[in-house]
């Protein structure tokens, strides 16, 4: 049987932070474009922006607010609070607004949140940007993100090409497992086919004994083992890699498909040959293109998104390209 790449057609809707997305709601009346860089590429989403801090009537502009007395998940046990810079009081504010937003994001069916990290709402590892101080993290909204178990996407690796394509690939494999139904231990093991390169990149040991594990399992072990099978490859998808894990995977890919298909792809380049991120992103959806168009896994990207219209133009292209070969 030869694996292909997995094509999904409905658009995934994203929750992002509203000033991540130009949005002027900062507390200064600012906001920080992340999605122009990405190009005709954004508006392969839907994006939810939401704010914490306007949805808990705080205004713009406002004076900047921070945790005291603990983390943003010890503000939902009552053991910190919110503060604004004058010393007043806005927890319960903030506590309503951070449950109205999550509440659109559920409407929305977002499982992903793009976050602006240094916030004491949304940020998740930071809840300031005071020099090099991580605050309390996670924020109070980011303490919900966390528990309800979003793919959490930093908006500042959404400016670097190489750090997006690397997110981007790692949500729609993420999307695609959350939904996909199995049924049997067959099915587990073609869905770990289609998933276990890239979780080979992101953590080869652990892959490793993961194969170990499947290949010692019976049919009668699916039912136990699938729950557990499904949370830890969800969990591994939500880790970043690196710019060499990321060369190296593509390089391999390519040697394969050079190797079934006897073809070369101009622009692709060994890991060892020095050139910039940008360069290396482009190599990547290079690829990532190139396997589409050839019925061809390429293991460090197995899901993509297209367009029925542009999934529509492929197979008319195909079906071109068969006829003229018949004649």
């Amino acid at each position: 049987m030869e694996h292909k790449t997995i094509v999904l057609t409905e658009k995934i809707p994203i929750g992002i932070s509203l000033c991540a997305m130009g949005g002027p709601v900062r507390y200064n009346g600012k906001g920080i474009d992340v999605l122009t860089p990405l190009g005709r590429e954004k508006n392969d989403f839907i994006f939810c922006p939401v704010c914490p801090e306007c949805q808990a009537g705080l205004g713009v502009t406002r004076d900047p607010v921070h945790l005291s007395g603990g983390t943003g998940e010890d503000v939902w046990t009552g053991e910190a609070e919110v503060k604004n810079r004058g010393g007043r009081l806005v927890t319960k504010e903030m506590k309503e607004g951070s449950l109205e937003c999550l509440e659109v994001l559920r409407r929305c069916n977002a499982k992903a949140y793009i976050y602006m990290d240094g916030s004491p709402s949304c940020g998740v590892y930071r809840t300031t940007l005071k020099n090099t101080k991580r605050g309390n993290p996670p924020g109070v909204f980011g303490s919900l993100l966390l528990n309800e178990g979003f793919f959490l996407i930093p908006s500042s690796d959404l400016q670097s090409p190489l750090k997006w394509w690397d997110w981007r690939r790692r949500l729609l494999a993420f999307t695609w497992f959350s939904g996909h139904k199995l049924s049997s231990m067959q099915e587990l093991y073609e869905a770990w086919y289609a998933l276990k390169f890239i979780c080979q990149e992101l953590d080869n040991t652990w892959a490793r004994e993961m194969g170990r594990t499947l290949a010692s399992l019976g049919k009668a072990d699916f039912a136990q083992f699938e729950p557990t099978f499904r949370a830890q490859v969800l969990d591994l998808l939500r880790r970043p890699s690196t710019t060499a894990k990321m060369t190296n995977s593509l390089w391999k890919h390519y040697s394969h498909y050079r190797k079934q298909r006897g073809k070369n792809v101009d622009e692709i380049n060994s890991p060892e040959f020095r050139r910039n991120v940008t360069t290396i992103a482009k190599e990547l959806m290079k690829m990532e293109r190139t396997a589409f168009e050839d019925d061809f896994l390429f293991g460090a990207s197995p899901v993509i998104y297209r367009d029925p219209h542009r999934l529509k133009a492929k197979e008319e292209r195909a079906a071109v390209s068969s006829e003229q070969e018949e004649s």
